[in-house]
């Protein structure tokens, strides 16, 4: 079963705004068996759209439309859609009293350009919006299903999750698809396809196996397709298991989760506290951690020390160390860490200081220039890294480094 995810606006296509729906539905999807053939991005104009569907039609079975429901005048999808099947809009009464309910909770009067809303192609059925104005709507048009739904993030999100995905599982016969996820983290995308050579080639014709690089890790996806999910969660287990035994010296995860939320869950199992100093990377690490639930468990805090005297001050960074060797230096970053450890009274801590650019660097001491500290109780670990004049590829890259390091610190322990 092939889907196409079409999401129109003008405000994707100047780059106002990134297009995040698409790679959330994809994943929905893809959970459900339901394939993804193509993501399309397209503009405010009825001839786009109307050409965009057409094509869509010709290649996928579903067709999921996000954006243009709004009230304004440049909201074109729904009298477009209705176009495209050569049928009129009319009101849907109870399109029209979720509309009303929702102006009468803020008590604000119902204007009419909010009443049109109600109004979709003759030929749709309503997908209430439980959390604004504008209803999505479901067609069954010679042999394909086609799903509108607004471009809001979370009102969408929430008509896949309440209504899109239950139906399409109910009324389509869906084949199996199982996945499995191992993350990697120190070892290159080649030196783990020649480790793993003799495997990959032994896998079955209904079992792929996809690389899946970024920034000093690599995910390995085994991906079984077929009718039995039973059998193909037992294969693919098997084979997963025959890849983590032979790589396991670099394997951080056996399911498809971020660095940082492993580290999490490792440390969570220990019984492990950890405290942050950050500097040029502005609190970013921080944001990494704390973004998961229960992070509150591993993570105690820590501070963005941008200037010498809250080094100084919070941290206990010595007055000579930085007027001696300056903030971004070896000498700075241990004592960091260090001071974080120790006020902080954690049981690992992170400290990162450097120069993320553009601007501020010297002949000495170049744009890009980053320590990075990683520390527990008697052991530190100190790397200077080398990077670019790009603000945030330099901040991205040195939390990556960082994570890096302190998984090799954690699993160090326990050898």
């Amino acid at each position: 079963m092939l889907a196409e995810i079409i999401t129109i606006g003008d405000e994707i296509l100047i780059g106002q705004i990134v297009d995040t729906n698409s790679a959330w539905m994809a994943h929905q999807l893809n959970d459900i068996s339901i394939r993804v053939k193509q993501i399309s991005s397209i503009s405010d104009d009825r001839q786009h759209i109307l050409t965009a569907l057409k094509e869509a039609a010709c290649r996928a079975d579903i067709i999921l439309i996000t954006g243009g429901l709004g009230p304004t005048k440049d909201d074109i999808t729904k009298k477009t859609i209705a176009g495209y099947f050569d049928v009129k809009l009319v009101e849907n009464a109870e399109a029209l009293e979720n509309v009303a309910a929702i102006f009468a909770r803020f008590n604000r009067p119902l204007l009419e350009v909010n009443r049109l809303q109600a109004q979709v192609p003759e030929n749709a059925e309503v997908i209430l919006n439980k959390n604004g104005t504008a209803p999505g709507m479901w067609f069954n048009e010679k042999g394909k299903i086609y799903i509108s739904m607004p471009g809001v993030p979370h009102e969408m999100m929430y008509m896949m999750e309440e209504d899109v995905l239950p139906r399409l599982k109910s009324t389509l016969k869906l084949p199996a698809i199982v996945h499995k996820t191992i993350l990697t983290v120190g070892e290159g995308e080649s030196f783990l396809a020649e480790r793993i050579a003799d495997i990959e080639d032994s896998l079955p014709a209904y079992i792929k196996l996809a690389y899946l690089p970024k920034l000093g890790q690599v995910r390995l996806r085994l991906s079984g397709y077929g009718d039995d999910e039973v059998f193909l969660k037992n294969q693919v287990n098997e084979y997963a298991q025959k890849l983590i035994e032979r790589i396991a010296n670099v394997v951080v995860a056996e399911e498809d989760i971020p660095l940082e939320k492993a580290i999490l869950n490792f440390m969570e199992q220990k019984g492990l506290t950890l405290s942050l100093a950050e500097s040029c990377t502005g609190g970013y690490i921080s944001h990494l951690f704390t973004q998961h639930p229960g992070s509150s468990k591993v993570f105690l805090g820590g501070a963005v020390t941008y200037s010498n005297s809250l080094k100084e001050s919070i941290l206990g960074v010595k007055s000579e160390t930085l007027e001696q060797y300056g903030a971004v230096s070896k000498e700075t970053a241990v004592e960091m860490v260090e001071g974080a450890l120790r006020n902080f009274e954690s049981d690992y801590a992170i400290a990162v200081t450097g120069i993320a650019g553009p601007d501020g660097g010297t002949p000495e001491k170049p744009v890009g220039t980053i320590w990075v500290a990683v520390a527990k109780l008697n052991k530190t670990l100190v790397k200077k890294l080398t990077f670019g004049n790009k603000r945030r590829q330099n901040i991205e890259r040195s939390t990556i480094s960082a994570l890096n390091m302190l998984n090799n610190l954690l699993r160090e322990s326990e050898k």
